[in-house]
């Protein structure tokens, strides 16, 4: 199905998925889509394998640790999502140096805690990793000095104003 894009989510400069000063990291972008859903596309490189040529599977837990976390700011943009617990699923090998897509969203949503669910989307929409997780809703000043995290939109030329998922 075809999503109207609704905003982009914030991006860091040091976070392994979304820091786009970390030379190392996945420079993840955020997309919120008209469903509720929230979107990263990425691309996993050499230094994000396993076995040769595979996308290792700590980097798709983080990925979707990530993409699942951030669904909550979708409603409220004032509840980072704190992990409790992530239980992953890992159905295909996820190759690398091909744009990939995860995808995340809050399945069951209650005062202090939410609940969600996510995949990682190989470029044929097969899904390669579910996971389902548990997080708690904390204010970013409980978590870290929001000062030093340089946590801002990146707009790009390359903004997609819509997802096929």
């Amino acid at each position: 199905m075809k999503y109207r894009i609704t905003g982009k989510q914030e991006n860091s400069n040091n976070c392994i998925v979304c820091g786009l000063k970390n030379e190392l990291g996945l420079k993840a972008n955020f997309y919120e889509l008209e469903n509720g859903d929230v979107v990263a596309i990425f691309t996993a490189r050499d230094e994000h394998q396993s076995y040769p040529g595979r996308l290792h599977g700590g980097v798709a837990a983080g990925i979707l640790d990530e993409v699942i976390g951030r669904a909550m700011m979708v409603e409220n943009k004032n509840a980072w999502g704190v992990t409790v617990e992530l239980s992953l699923r890992y159905k295909k090998p996820i190759p690398l140096n091909e744009e990939l897509k995860a995808v995340g969203r809050v399945i069951k949503d209650s005062r202090r805690l939410f609940e969600g669910y996510g995949e990682i989307l190989l470029p044929t929409g097969e899904v390669a990793v579910s996971a389902v997780g548990k997080y708690m809703k904390m204010p970013i000043d409980k978590i870290t000095n929001f000062d030093n995290l340089k946590w801002e939109v990146t707009a790009a030329d390359s903004d997609p104003e819509f997802m096929e998922l």
